[in-house]
């Protein structure tokens, strides 16, 4: 008798999962990697990217098989008939850490059944799905970039800041409102959100700051150029 769903994968993900969906009245099973796999009518794997397709040899066959990678197309499922993928655009710490509030996009795809079932269980999970299309690894890039860029950035930035006597830890979160503002007009206003010298074409602040971070840490100038190039292509 098949179960109706089971996740594979109780990492930072899967267990997160679990627990929304109990909050929500929704069943499901998690299990572990070397457990054996029920037959379910979906299961969604959640484990890391270099272990999907060796879990998806071990799911038992006629039922609607999903990822959670944003990287991958469904082509790893194969020969699963009905595969899919459900993709949440956000990062998880763990329910024992905290569960990310308000709004979680959630990236679907795949064969119509499969979408659908997708599409189902991120509404179950309080999630908000959307549609991709076309370049996978572009998708995926796109998130990584803003999920990883943005703390990249404003540790280096607590770093510059601590050369400046300030503890790193209260450093970031002197510049954390300052990040997370900027973060927000640019949703509306795009590029409009841009301030500073490079808006205003002070040269002189501009090298005084690259001189500054040189001495601090040459690669700390390398990222400020290359920040400083891109920021310059956007304004125009």
């Amino acid at each position: 008798m098949k179960t109706h769903l089971v996740i594979i994968g109780p990492g930072r993900l899967g267990r997160t999962a679990q627990l929304l969906l109990d909050q929500r009245g929704h069943s499901a099973t998690l299990i572990g990697r070397g457990n054996t796999i029920p037959a379910a009518r979906i299961t969604w794997i959640t484990v890391p990217d270099r272990e999907i397709a060796e879990v998806a040899k071990a799911i038992p066959s006629g039922g609607i098989v999903l990822h959670a990678s944003g990287a991958h197309s469904t082509t790893i499922l194969r020969p699963h008939a009905s595969a899919g993928s459900l993709h949440p655009l956000m990062s998880f710490p763990g329910p024992e850490k905290g569960i990310p509030s308000g709004t979680i996009p959630a990236a679907i795809e795949g064969d119509p059944d499969a979408q659908s079932a997708a599409q189902d269980l991120a509404e179950q999970l309080g999630f908000t799905p959307f549609i991709v299309q076309g370049d996978r690894a572009a998708y995926h890039a796109a998130a990584v970039m803003a999920g990883n860029f943005a703390t990249t950035l404003l540790l280096e930035a607590g770093r510059v800041l601590s050369s400046c006597g300030i503890d790193e830890v209260e450093a970031r979160r002197l510049l954390a409102p300052l990040a997370l503002t900027s973060l927000h007009n640019t949703i509306e206003a795009g590029s409009g959100a841009l301030t500073g010298p490079i808006v205003r074409g002070d040269e002189e602040v501009i090298a005084s700051h690259e001189k500054s971070l040189h001495r601090i840490d040459p690669s700390l100038a390398e990222l400020y150029q290359a920040m400083t190039t891109a920021t310059r292509k956007i304004k125009k």
